[in-house]
């Protein structure tokens, strides 16, 4: 089958600029997970709200999902890092989701704090291989990248 599902949440706009990259190298259909209840547009609410801060286990309701997830072989998760953590989103997917796929890979895009994100996709996806995982930083507060652009590519190219 060779089928690769990317799928993404992304709240300033990050994860989705690496969804895009990565959907325009290698051919993979992608879906943009959503919260019944969209995040507020103000940043600082966003990051001080206690819902979705490290010691919050609370998970956000999502929309479902109209894709059939046993038809991909492979899936590609973004995640946004906040307080350490996958996304609220993303912990919902993967909680609601269980992925049964051998070939699941995650990237997490952040300001340089990635914490257990990586460990804890695994904890709710036992086929993510931790190693495979890529930590893509943007400067704070701007859509400047840390990581470089070669780097990025590099690891998009060895996914196709």
């Amino acid at each position: 089958m060779n089928k690769t599902l990317l799928v993404y949440f992304s709240y300033t706009g990050h994860t989705k600029k690496i969804a895009e990259m990565i959907k325009n190298k290698i051919n993979c259909d992608t879906l943009e997970i959503k919260t019944i209840i969209p995040y507020s547009k103000d940043y600082d609410s966003v990051v001080n709200d206690p819902n979705n801060q490290e010691d919050s286990n609370y998970l956000p309701e999502i929309e479902n999902i109209n894709i059939d997830l046993n038809n991909y072989d492979r899936i590609i998760i973004g995640t946004p890092t906040w307080w350490y953590r996958p996304v609220p989103a993303i912990r919902s997917f993967l909680t609601k989701y269980k992925l049964e796929q051998d070939n699941i890979i995650a990237y997490s895009t952040n300001a340089g704090w990635l914490g257990k994100t990586f460990e804890e996709i695994h904890e709710l996806c036992p086929n993510f291989k931790v190693e495979n995982g890529m930590n893509i930083e943007f400067k704070s507060y701007t859509d400047e990248l840390n990581t470089s652009l070669e780097e990025i590519e590099n690891w998009i190219e060895r996914l196709k």
